[in-house]
């Protein structure tokens, strides 16, 4: 394994593990709740987008004063590229929960429809850096891109406006992986301070022996605190009979390749359409019903509750083409695939079951009286929630559970 790629795992092994001693040690915190008059935060910094591609929260107003905002702004509008700017403190407990990616999806999802977007914010893990997103695919290279700018000799002391400016820079000219990939054969030869190598782009700290052994005492210390806290908690309260959701660990990086396998099934049914017999196949109608909604739902995708909607809608075109049903891909995450078996199941805080289909892994979990992995969307507060609590009136994956929630004979074409 190479230098750079040992010293960008051990600083990722290191944050983790000392935000788990931090957490271990403190109790956890609880969101304020939002007064119903008041904005999100995530609508707050979308309608400011609006106006201009720059926004900075008052935590950096020093670091990007509103002449430097102005000329960033100038920068992007000579890009010709549909390029923002999000600059915002990322902390645990807060809007987007410290969480870069989080507060990249709830922005793109609060700004009027585009189909493309690039998105350069905060890194929740590492306040002086950068992350890069891009929407729909990743035409520009934004994410390497964004990352290469940190890793630059020339960006070693610069400030966050400066590097913004650079990073805007390495996105317009659509070479991100070359540029990063150039980066970190430098660093790989050079005495810089480790950084992360994962997509954040900003300046590290503390020599190569401080490194190692925060690599070992900092895990020492979480797992002792950890298992200490775990034993109090034992002590406090009994497990609860069915614990919280557990979001699936999907980034953007993956929304990129769902969206890829989302485009190539949709466009396998349209090719298999094309090809049936009429006389042969009773389905046909409602399969190609489900071919035009699947085209529809992808095309205006705004995330992946949106890219696993096309999926649905494309295995249920190719049910009606082999005239047979099956099961619809699975109630807690569709991207899971098709569901093993139904089952019941009683959301937290409701007192009915719900028959929904579920795969093997997820009725497993609640077999085991553990928590499945839920597909999470974003409510209008900008909080993440599990995709099926979202008002019906306002999902149609939330009303259908994509495909569980109805009878088989409806269709999610028709309902949509």
């Amino acid at each position: 394994m190479s230098t750079e790629v040992d010293q960008g795992a051990a600083k990722r092994v290191i944050t983790a593990l000392a935000a788990l001693l931090l957490t271990a040690l403190t109790t956890t915190g609880t969101a304020a709740a939002a007064d119903g008059g008041t904005p999100s935060a995530g609508q707050r910094i979308a309608n400011a987008l609006r106006t201009s591609p720059v926004y900075v929260d008052e935590a950096y107003a020093d670091a990007v004063p509103p002449s430097r905002q102005r000329q960033l702004a100038d920068r992007i509008h000579r890009t010709g590229l549909p390029i923002k700017v999000v600059l915002t403190p990322l902390t645990k407990g807060d809007a987007f929960d410290g969480d870069s990616d989080l507060l990249a999806g709830t922005v793109r999802d609060r700004l009027p429809e585009r189909r493309d977007l690039v998105l350069i914010t905060s890194d929740g893990d590492f306040p002086d850096s950068l992350q890069g997103y891009e929407w729909p695919g990743d035409t520009h290279q934004a994410r390497r891109a964004v990352a290469a700018a940190g890793f630059l000799d020339e960006m070693r002391d610069a400030g966050l406006a400066d590097l913004t400016a650079k990073a805007v820079d390495l996105v317009a000219e659509g070479k991100g992986e070359q540029r990063y990939d150039e980066a970190m054969r430098d660093l790989g030869g050079s005495a810089r301070p480790t950084q992360s190598g994962s997509g954040s782009a900003g300046s590290g700290s503390g020599s190569g022996m401080t490194g190692w052994w925060l690599f070992i005492a900092v895990p020492a210390l979480a797992l002792t605190a950890l298992a200490t806290r775990a034993a109090l908690l034992r002590s406090r309260r009994p497990s609860p009979a069915v614990p919280h959701v557990v979001f699936a660990t999907a980034r953007a990086a993956d929304e990129a390749r769902v969206r890829r396998r989302a485009e190539a099934e949709v466009l396998a049914l349209g090719e298999a359409t094309r090809a049936a017999d009429v006389a042969a196949t009773p389905g046909l109608q409602q399969a190609l019903d489900a071919y035009a909604a699947a085209g529809t739902v992808l095309d205006e995708a705004r995330g992946l509750p949106d890219l696993a909607g096309a999926l649905a809608l494309a295995q249920e075109g190719r049910d009606a083409l082999a005239g047979s049903p099956g099961l619809p891909l699975c109630f807690f995450n569709p991207l899971h695939g098709r569901a093993a078996l139904r089952t019941g199941w009683r959301p937290l805080g409701r007192r009915d079951r719900l028959d929904v289909a579920a795969c093997q892994e997820c009725a497993d979990a609640l077999r085991d009286r553990r928590a499945p992995e839920v597909l999470p969307d974003t409510d209008e507060d900008g909080r993440r929630v599990p995709y099926f609590e979202v008002p019906a009136g306002r999902s149609a994956w939330a009303a259908s559970g994509y495909g569980s929630l109805m009878p088989p004979s409806a269709g999610l074409a028709r309902a949509r």
